[in-house]
C-alpha cells in the first residue's frame, strides 16, 4: 500500500525530528558542566549544583562572626576581612598573611599593623590560584598548570610594589586540566614542594603516574616524585610534627549516592602507595561503574571518614602553646560544605585526635554555626586554618571573604 504523499512527509519530518532532538541530548551530555558528569540516570534531573562564590565584598557588620560557636574557653574574632574567594594562607616570615583564591583570580597580602590588619592585591588575572607556600622569603603560587615564584615578597608588600614573578611552569610541567586542577601547596619537612594533581574528572580511568597524585618536587620544578596516587581531589595536607609524615583530606566521588561515599583523612605511610581511586572509595566501597570484585584489595584504606560530599579542604596539625594540652598534635580540618545531597552537611571545622598507634583518628565538631540544618542552608563556607605564632587559629571564609582569628583563655567557672 502507498502512502499519501502528506502521510509520508509527516513521517519524515517526525523521523527528522527524533534524530535531531537524540543528537542534541548527546550533545548537551557532552557540554555538561564538569561537576555535572557522571549523574545517573535516576539523578539526571537533580536540581542539586554547586553554590556559587560572592565575587563582592561582604561588609564587616555582616560577617556572621556571631554565629560560631566554639568548646569552653574558645573564641572568635574578624581578623581581617574585604577579600573576596578568600582561601588557602600561607604565612611570610615578617608575619605577612598570603591569600589564594580560586573563581576571582587574585592573591591578597594581609599585613598586621597591630590592632588592626590592611590588605592588598598583590596578583589577580590568574586562573584559580588557590595555592600558596612560603618559603626563604619567596611566596610560590599555583594557578593550575602554573607555578608562579615572587622573591622577595614581603619586602615588595611593604613598599606596595610588586614586580613581577619568576614563572617555573615550565619546569614543574603538571597538567593545565582546570577541573579538580586547583592546588594546594606545602613545603615538607625535606624542604620539597607537594603538589596535588587532581583527577580530571567526576570519576574516570585516569594515567596513574599523573593525575589523581600528590607529587614532591625540588624547589626548581626538578626530580619529581609520586608520593600518593589513586587521590581523586585533595585541597589540603600537612606534616605530622613528629613523625613528619603526610596526612591529607580527600573529595570523593559524587553521583554514586547523596549519602556516599564519605571524605577521607588520610596518611602516607609509604610513599607511592594507592588510595582507591577512581575503583575504590572510603572504606572499601567499590565503585559501581569502573570497580569490580576485588577493586578494594591491596588500597590504603583512610584514617577516619567525614560525612559524604562535606568538603574536607584546608587541615593543620596543631603543635602551639596556647590551646590545651588535648588539642597537641591533633588535625584541625576546614570543611567548606556540601552542594550534592539534600540534606547539607560540613561548613564547620573538625579536629582530628590521633590514636597512639598513628593509625587511626576520631573526628569531633571544633568550630560550627554557619549551617543551619533546619533551613538547609549556611552563611559562612571555612576552607583553610592555619596555625599563628601566638599559637591562635586563623581560618578563612570564602563565602564572606573574611579570616577569623580563634584564641583561647582558661575559663573561669567561679564567676558564673
Amino acid at each position: 500500500m502507498t502512502l499519501p504523499v502528506l502521510t509520508r512527509l509527516t513521517l519524515a519530518i517526525s523521523a527528522a525530528s527524533l534524530m535531531l532532538t537524540s543528537t542534541m541530548s548527546a550533545a548537551e551530555e557532552q557540554q555538561a558542566p564538569a561537576w555535572a558528569q557522571g549523574r545517573s540516570a535516576e539523578m539526571a534531573e537533580s536540581p542539586l549544583a554547586p553554590h556559587a562564590t560572592p565575587m563582592t565584598t561582604t561588609s564587616e557588620e555582616n560577617i556572621p562572626v556571631d554565629d560560631i560557636r566554639l568548646p569552653d574557653g574558645f573564641s572568635a574574632e574578624v581578623w581581617a576581612h574585604g577579600m573576596p574567594g578568600a582561601r588557602m594562607m600561607a604565612l611570610g616570615d615578617d608575619g605577612t598573611l598570603f591569600v589564594g583564591t580560586r573563581s576571582i583570580g587574585r592573591v591578597y597580602a594581609v599585613q598586621d599593623n597591630g590592632e588592626e590588619r590592611e590588605h592588598q592585591i598583590i596578583a589577580e588575572g590568574l586562573t584559580q590560584p588557590n595555592g600558596l607556600a612560603f618559603k626563604d622569603g619567596s611566596l610560590y603560587v599555583a594557578a593550575i598548570n602554573r607555578i608562579l615564584r615572587y622573591d622577595d615578597i614581603e619586602s615588595q608588600v611593604a613598599d606596595g610594589d610588586i614586580a613581577e614573578p619568576e614563572e617555573l611552569t615550565d619546569a614543574f610541567g603538571l597538567p593545565d586540566d582546570q577541573h579538580h586542577g586547583w592546588k594546594f601547596l606545602a613545603f615538607g619537612p625535606d624542604d620539597r614542594l607537594y603538589i596535588p594533581v587532581g583527577a580530571p574528572c567526576n570519576g574516570c580511568e585516569v594515567d596513574e603516574d599523573t593525575h589523581a597524585t600528590i607529587n614532591s618536587f625540588e624547589p626548581d620544578g626538578s626530580d619529581m616524585q609520586v608520593v600518593a596516587r589513586g587521590v581523586r581531589n585533595s585541597v589540603g595536607f600537612d606534616f605530622h610534627p613528629e613523625t613528619g609524615e603526610l596526612w591529607f583530606t580527600d573529595n570523593n566521588q559524587d553521583w554514586i549516592s547523596e549519602h556516599g561515599p564519605n571524605d577521607e583523612l588520610n596518611r602516607v605511610s609509604e610513599n607511592g602507595a594507592f588510595y582507591g581511586f577512581p575503583v575504590c572509595h572510603g572504606v572499601g566501597v567499590v565503585d559501581p561503574a569502573l570497580g569490580s570484585e576485588g577493586a578494594c584489595d591491596g588500597v590504603t584504606m583512610p584514617v577516619a571518614t567525614m560525612d559524604p560530599h562535606s568538603a574536607p579542604l584546608g587541615m593543620r596539625f596543631y603543635d602551639g602553646e596556647m590551646f590545651p594540652d588535648e588539642y597537641q598534635n591533633a588535625i584541625f580540618i576546614a570543611r567548606r560544605g556540601s552542594w550534592n545531597r539534600s540534606l547539607s552537611a560540613g561548613y564547620d571545622v573538625q579536629v582530628a585526635k590521633i590514636s597512639e598507634d598513628g593509625e587511626r583518628a576520631g573526628l569531633s565538631p571544633f568550630m560550627v554555626g554557619f549551617h543551619d540544618p533546619r533551613e538547609n542552608d549556611f552563611s559562612g563556607r571555612p576552607v583553610d586554618v592555619l596555625q599563628m605564632p601566638d599559637g591562635a587559629l586563623l581560618v578563612a571564609d570564602e563565602q564572606n571573604g573574611a579570616i577569623y582569628r580563634i584564641s583561647y583563655e582558661t575559663p573561669d567557672y567561679s564567676a558564673e
